[in-house]
């Protein structure tokens, strides 16, 4: 019986539920502090994962679960940024 490879997942943020991690979108805090959306899922630093639809990002806006992934207050302008990029991707 050969062996079946096993697929990543990750928990999205805004959800809560599992996915394979590439269906998912990172947001990362770099090293110098910059957290933006990091789609190849490949940027060094500390990351969370998020579903790429804006209502998931809104939910772990409101719950502050990302701020708590990551270690670091996010501005609301960060949010905004990251709520655009994910909807033009929507489109």
């Amino acid at each position: 019986m050969p062996a079946t490879k096993r697929i990543p997942e990750r928990m999205c943020s805004g959800c809560a539920q599992h996915f394979p991690k590439k269906d998912l979108v990172r947001v990362v805090r770099e090293p110098s502090g910059e957290i933006s959306l990091d789609p190849t899922g490949k940027r060094n630093g500390r990351g969370a994962y998020i579903c790429p639809r804006a209502e998931c990002l809104k939910k772990a806006r409101r719950a502050r679960r990302l701020e708590r992934a990551l270690g670091v207050p996010i501005p609301e302008s960060v949010y905004d940024a990251m709520e655009e990029e994910l909807r033009r991707r929507e489109e």
